[in-house]
């Protein structure tokens, strides 16, 4: 009879859990950076976040290479999602100077504005803006037909224009021309009709 001496059997060693906090602290930065980034005035958040994100990330896809942790997958995300952010950011921020850039070109710019009105009335009474005091509009009651008025403007504007037929009717047309380019016109006819070229 042989003798029998049971082995003595020993649990396996567990893995050893991924050790980066680095890299999954860049994941988390980026990933919220990222979030950030788009929303107008809030994406302002998204710079530093995306920034320390790319680098922790960074650190973290190096320490992966030493052998000093194990989560790669999730580092190479944080650079991923940190890099996306910094695109969205910097592109907002394109967005943002083209914007206040024409809003300031638009400020400076100059205008020519040439109101005219024709047709078979005799007469018509006229309110149209002047430009040289802040939101004026001046009137002219019984103006012949045709009639023709040029103003002058700086920025941005918006004018208004309206012609009235007399009692005697008849037909009216207004029309607006800036800096050479017809932009508004209208019809009206009857007694006491309007013709409105407001709004231009």
């Amino acid at each position: 009879m042989t003798d029998y001496t049971p082995i003595q059997q020993y649990p396996a060693p567990q893995a050893a859990p991924p050790r980066n906090g680095l890299g999954t602290a860049g994941f988390v930065l980026g990933l919220v950076g990222l979030v950030f980034s788009p929303i107008p005035f809030v994406g302002v958040v998204a710079w530093p976040l995306v920034v320390l994100g790319l680098i922790l990330s960074a650190v973290g896809v190096a320490r992966v290479r030493a052998g000093k942790a194990t989560n790669k997958g999730l580092s190479i995300a944080g650079v991923f999602v940190s890099i996306l952010g910094l695109v969205v950011s910097i592109l907002w921020v394109v967005v943002i100077g083209k914007a206040i850039s024409d809003v300031n070109d638009q400020a400076t710019q100059h205008h020519t504005i040439t109101y005219s009105v024709t047709g078979d009335s005799k007469t018509a009474d006229v309110d149209y803006s002047t430009f040289d005091r802040a939101g004026s509009v001046e009137s002219e009651t019984g103006a012949a037909v045709p009639w023709t008025k040029t103003v002058e403007a700086t920025g941005l504007f918006v004018g208004a224009f309206t012609v009235t037929t007399g009692e005697d009717g008849g037909s009216v047309t207004c029309k607006v021309v800036v800096d050479g380019k017809e932009v508004k016109t209208a019809t009206a006819t009857g007694e006491f009709a309007v013709a409105s070229c407001t709004g231009f």
